[in-house]
């Protein structure tokens, strides 16, 4: 090569790296690979909703071109909330305990719910949540539905918290609950829709896909250990449920704790522990639907 000739492929390479060698990149994880669990310590401050925490930003060294926008992980994404149990149904036993066909059996149009030993109640729990779960995804360009728009009414039906979800066509639908078992039973666990012959059939492989990514990022997240007393590694399959047995599009619920057990409940008292609750049911949904 001639000193013309080698100076040039000089600034050729200066100009373009990729001219000159090319990069790997790595594969990710396996969907089904358990995550290492993060510290649970639960917080000291009280049980009330505490204002909410604004999700990490990255600085940005070099502004955006004029003319273009940066797509958020999550837009063009419908997910629905189901937060359990709403807070005066113990006011109308009628009308909540009113028979509904969930295609397997005939149960209760919905139930009171659960609470800690102080009275902190799952219905209020399961709104918390459900509220900051909602900031969270609508933050990450996701459009969000709840099934329920306070704690001070009575239902919806199970059979409907399902229709909202078919309705919507979401791409992703979640039940948030808290569990009332023993006080020797602790850790969370995530129920998973079995066929049944019918509507949830079709959606029932990706029901597990999104059960698998929420139960990952959930014990990643918080800190909280498989149940000790349902399913197998926090995975429990079932037919009797109407908000699922109903859907239509992917759906799944998450017990996140047991109310009962002394240890579970103090962290689901905790303001802060709801929001790192809220974060890691965001990061699950958000590796499910990318």
């Amino acid at each position: 090569m001639t000193s013309k000739a080698l100076a040039t492929a000089l600034v050729a390479c200066g100009l373009s790296a990729a001219a000159c060698g090319g990069g790997a990149t790595a594969a990710g994880p396996a969907r089904d690979a358990e995550p290492a669990p993060r510290a649970a310590n639960p917080a000291t401050a009280p049980s009330g909703p505490a204002a909410e925490t604004a999700p990490a930003t990255t600085a940005r060294t070099t502004p955006p071109a004029a003319g273009t926008t940066s797509a958020k992980p999550l837009s063009g994404k419908t997910v629905v909330i189901d937060p359990g149990h709403n807070g005066a149904n113990y006011k109308y036993p009628a009308k909540i305990n009113k028979q509904v066909d969930v295609l397997t059996q005939r149960k209760a149009c919905d139930t009171t719910g659960t609470a800690t030993n102080s009275g902190y109640s799952e219905a209020a729990f399961t709104w918390d949540v459900s509220r900051r779960l909602e900031k969270i995804l609508e933050s990450r360009g996701a459009t969000v539905k709840l099934t329920r728009h306070g704690n001070n009414g009575v239902g919806p039906c199970i059979t409907e918290r399902a229709a909202i979800g078919n309705k919507a066509k979401a791409n992703a639908a979640i039940s948030i609950h808290a569990d009332g078992a023993g006080p020797a039973d602790h850790g969370f666990h995530v129920i998973i829709p079995k066929k049944i012959g019918g509507p949830v059939d079709p959606v029932v492989a990706d029901s597990r896909r999104l059960g698998i990514d929420v139960r990952n990022a959930y014990r990643s997240g918080t800190g909280i250990p498989y149940s000790t007393y349902v399913g197998s590694k926090a995975l429990s399959f079932r037919n009797d449920l109407g908000g699922l047995n109903l859907s239509t599009v992917p759906k799944i619920f998450i017990e996140t704790g047991n109310m009962r057990n002394a240890g579970d409940a103090a962290k689901l008292e905790s303001p802060e522990f709801r929001q790192r609750i809220a974060t890691a049911l965001a990061n699950g949904l958000q590796t499910y639907l990318r």
